[in-house]
């Protein structure tokens, strides 16, 4: 019987390659959580729920809706009276608008506490290298140490991995290429209109990555 381990997906490019890494690769048996935390746009939760569905992956959506109320301005991603910033305007900043108050934090935590509850012993999160930019609650520092609060627990010793911590995005996508990771359907961009503003920082990411590749976004292809 496969080992049963918890994801979070966002339904962007790093959490989604992890995912069929996790089923392809590893041959785990794949629990999906999807947070919604009050964000501008769940446009992602489209393309989450597309690859579970392809893969054939139980998709649990947690409410954490009452987040964006505690969070008020101070994150461009939850608050409707703050603009996403451009990527110019957050490069070399330690602590961007973009960055949402402990959320990964919280999101691990709660991965932790439904692991604990089903007996899984393994967290994946696909924290990555930012090229561009960077967050404190994406690095390897970070993760030790909530793994370090985790191994305190005295009958459910339960871990969280990140496999992609140190790889650039690039790197990521060659990964999911190999993997057959279509693309098309996950989302990066802070904005949710109908196609991706190529200006906010983590679109800035995603167009690089590809070009290093010398490929093009599958997003901004013609139909």
């Amino acid at each position: 019987m496969a080992e049963k381990v918890i994801l979070i997906l966002s339904g962007g490019i790093d959490s989604t390659t992890l995912l069929y890494q996790l089923i392809h690769k590893e041959n785990y048996d794949v629990c999906v959580l999807f947070f919604n935390y009050g964000q501008k746009h769940i446009k992602e939760l489209d393309y989450a729920k597309y690859h579970c569905t392809e893969l054939n992956v139980d998709l649990k959506i947690v409410d954490l809706t009452f987040l964006k109320d505690l969070i008020g301005k101070a994150s461009a991603l939850t608050s409707q009276e703050v603009e996403v910033p451009n990527i110019k305007e957050v490069l070399g900043h330690p602590q961007p608008l973009t960055y949402v108050p402990f959320r990964n934090h919280i999101f691990l935590t709660l991965a932790l506490c439904y692991a604990e509850s089903i007996g899984a012993k393994k967290v994946f999160y696909g924290a990555q290298r930012h090229d561009l930019y960077s967050y404190w609650d994406t690095t390897e520092e970070f993760v030790k140490r909530i793994n370090d609060i985790a191994s305190l627990n005295r009958l459910h010793q339960i871990q969280i991995l990140t496999p992609f911590v140190a790889y650039k995005k690039a790197d990521i996508i060659k990964e999911g290429l190999e993997l057959e990771v279509d693309y098309k359907h996950t989302w990066s961009c802070y904005e949710g209109i109908e196609k991706p503003c190529l200006k906010c920082p983590t679109c800035a990411e995603r167009l690089k990555a590809f070009k290093d590749l010398n490929l093009t976004d599958p997003l901004l292809e013609s139909d």
